[in-house]
């Protein structure tokens, strides 16, 4: 596996994690044991994913707000900045939110990668085990024993691709006022919605489609633990309303 800083604090803590899932529930193949994991690591980002999502929800609340001060200081990019600034404050907005929980799981992403490419498996290497998990000696690497997910698989990849396409279908995007059509914020938040709609769901299904499948099994769960998520948090914010 990855050696140096990455792979002590992030491929062998995944390494210990599976192999410790798959001694708690001996009758699980690796991808059950990827689907338990990756429904375990959500549940300790939730925080996170909360935070981010309701950011999202003030954002859309108060960007008719935003693009009428876009459109009063569009000569005054100082002051305009200024005001969007003083909103952001009010309604404690954090623009960084949502980036910040998508790039905390890329590690995620690239530890399973070097775990399943570097690890042995299915064959488990007690070298790589911390000293309190002592899992099975082997471990099935057929996911519901059809498919192996220590290799590429085209329907799982698609598979993440079109949760990946749902979750951007069920948010709600940020529609700008009539009068600020055209203007540089309202042509961005439109071209990123359209790309994280319909051309990053594609990109998901290449990425996945040429790494093992247990990437786009992880990617999956996460897409369709998120969809639920999202539901229950923005229950939440409204009945907090």
């Amino acid at each position: 596996m990855s050696t140096g800083i990455f792979g002590t604090l992030v491929t062998t803590p995944l390494y210990n994690g599976l192999v410790f899932l798959m001694q708690l529930f001996p009758w699980a193949d690796l991808g059950i044991a990827v689907i338990f994991f990756t429904i375990l690591i959500r549940c300790v980002l939730f925080p996170l994913a909360q935070k981010s999502l309701r950011t999202q929800m003030v954002a859309q609340k108060v960007q008719p707000e935003i693009d009428a001060l876009r459109a009063q200081y569009k000569n005054d990019s100082q002051q305009q900045a200024m005001k969007i600034m003083e909103v952001y404050r009010r309604e404690k907005i954090n623009p960084f939110a949502s980036i910040f929980f998508l790039g905390i799981q890329i590690p995620i992403i690239f530890g399973l990668y070097f775990m399943f490419l570097k690890s042995g498996l299915p064959v488990v290497n007690p070298d790589f085990l911390y000293s309190f998990v002592s899992g099975p000696t082997h471990a099935s690497t057929l996911f519901l024993g059809i498919v192996d997910v220590t290799i590429k698989s085209i329907p799982i990849a698609i598979l993440a691709g079109v949760t990946q396409f749902i979750q951007a279908l069920l948010m709600k995007s940020v529609q700008p006022q009539a009068g600020a059509k055209g203007t540089f914020g309202a042509d961005f938040m439109k071209g990123m919605h359209f790309q994280m709609k319909y051309i990053f769901p594609l990109i998901i299904v290449f990425i996945s489609a040429s790494l093992p499948a247990s990437i786009a099994l992880y990617w999956t769960t996460s897409n369709i633990f998120s969809i639920g998520q999202e539901y229950v948090i923005r229950k939440r914010l409204e009945e907090k309303k």
